[in-house]
């Protein structure tokens, strides 16, 4: 049979090539594409956005001064006698219109414009706080798929090899150089394989249903590429623990406290309030016209605005200690997080390093013994199970280092 020539193939796909009909490749999810991904579909973003711009649409109402009061009135209408409900005989009758006006103190007003800026100040450290957890949540979703589609293949390539093992085990029975138990050995350990796969393929489902709350549908694309996530810088954490994103909101909810509590202080200078008001009589008589000074008497001091106030001093002392507390929490968080990243590390290169090799030593050391027929194949398979261990060991190091230093690194805002 003669062969065939494959260079018209060559020039027909060169041709397919210069003509633009390219396969597309298939989709995939990369770790900085998923991250954008959750920042554009995040419901909770969008949440805290509308929150955020509400606060800044209600901001210029604060210090306004209260909507003006009109009044319609008739005065001094005679109710008995031969005048009785005549609003043009008596003289004192009169058809009233009145505009009034509250005017809160000066105090008080900028005390309710400091309480608006602070809520809007609030509000930007909260979104800031959102997005920080929102990229720390899909970052680690996609890394738990990640790591979780990592064990499945590696498990499925030692299925694969004991396959090969099962496979020549009966040349060697037949040729007695095997016992039929060995044959039994390797199904048994199949079988445990494939309960392993079982549970890989699991934890694979799981993964994705919970990067599909990120990314929508795309999580059910291959993921591709490497995770690039930096190393945390441990002095940079350790001299900004005062200022990270959960620690920020509470300076804005100081300044919210100290400006509700001048808001009530205010309160003891009293208010005050005008009023014109224009009167028609009957055409007999003369028009008239009246203006009107208020004025608030706070002089239950003791027994409403002082108490008011010292509220509102416990609440600044709440904030205070709350935000204090958070600190030293934060602290020990970072130094608990930064202690545990250091061992996986130290653990990881030393099972890299000896550990990987001593594992695939014993393995070839006991294929060699077996091979030569100075051990059964249970020691085979029992340096095979600590390879196994070995190896599942050091993803699940990978995983957790990764997973440290994504909660590390997105503690402050970028």
């Amino acid at each position: 049979m003669k062969s065939l020539d494959s260079r018209p193939l060559r020039r027909f796909a060169l041709a397919a090539l210069a003509a633009g009909w390219v396969v597309p490749a298939a989709a995939a999810l990369g770790y900085d594409e998923a991250l954008s991904l959750a920042r554009e579909q995040a419901p909770a973003l969008v949440a805290q956005q509308a929150v955020l711009a509400g606060a800044r649409a209600a901001q210029p109402a604060a210090a306004t001064l209260p909507d003006p009061r009109l009044s319609l009135g008739l005065d001094n209408l005679p109710i008995s006698g031969r005048d009785r409900f005549n609003i043009s005989r008596d003289f004192m009758t009169m058809q009233r219109i009145a505009l009034a006006q509250e005017v809160p103190n000066r105090a008080k007003r900028q005390a309710r414009a400091d309480v608006a800026q602070a809520r809007v100040e609030r509000e930007q450290a909260m979104l800031v706080v959102a997005q920080l957890a929102l990229k720390r949540d899909a970052a680690l979703a996609w890394l738990q798929c990640y790591f979780a589609e990592q064990r499945g293949a590696f498990l499925a390539r030692l299925a694969h090899e004991n396959q090969l093992l099962i496979d020549t085990l009966a040349p060697r029975i037949a040729a007695g150089r095997a016992m039929p138990a060995e044959h039994t050995m390797a199904r048994q350990e199949a079988l445990a394989l494939a309960d392993r796969q079982d549970d890989a393929a699991r934890d694979v489902a799981r993964a994705r249903s919970a990067l599909r709350r990120w990314v929508g549908a795309r999580a059910d694309e291959p993921l591709q590429g490497e995770p690039a996530v930096p190393l945390p810088q441990a002095e940079m954490l350790r001299a900004t623990a005062a200022h990270s994103a959960e620690i920020v909101p509470y300076e804005a909810m100081q300044a919210q406290a100290r400006a509700e509590a001048a808001e009530v202080l205010a309160e003891q200078r009293g208010d005050w309030g005008w009023e014109v008001a224009y009167a028609r009589r009957s055409p007999a008589y003369s028009d008239m016209v009246s203006v009107q000074i208020s004025m608030d008497l706070p002089w239950q001091k003791a027994q409403r605005q002082q108490p008011m106030l010292a509220a509102k001093q416990q609440e600044q002392a709440r904030v205070l200690a709350e935000r204090d507390d958070m600190i030293r929490r934060h602290q020990a968080e970072i130094e608990a997080q930064l202690a545990e990243l250091s061992a996986l590390d130290a653990q990881h290169a030393r099972l890299q390093g000896a550990g990987s090799a001593l594992a695939a030593e014993r393995v070839a050391l006991a294929q060699a013994s077996y091979q030569s027929s100075r051990s059964d194949l249970g020691a085979v398979l029992a340096a095979r199970r600590e390879q196994i261990e070995v190896g599942l060991r050091l993803l699940d190091l990978d995983a957790q280092r990764l997973a440290l230093r994504v909660r590390l690194t997105t503690l402050t805002a970028e």
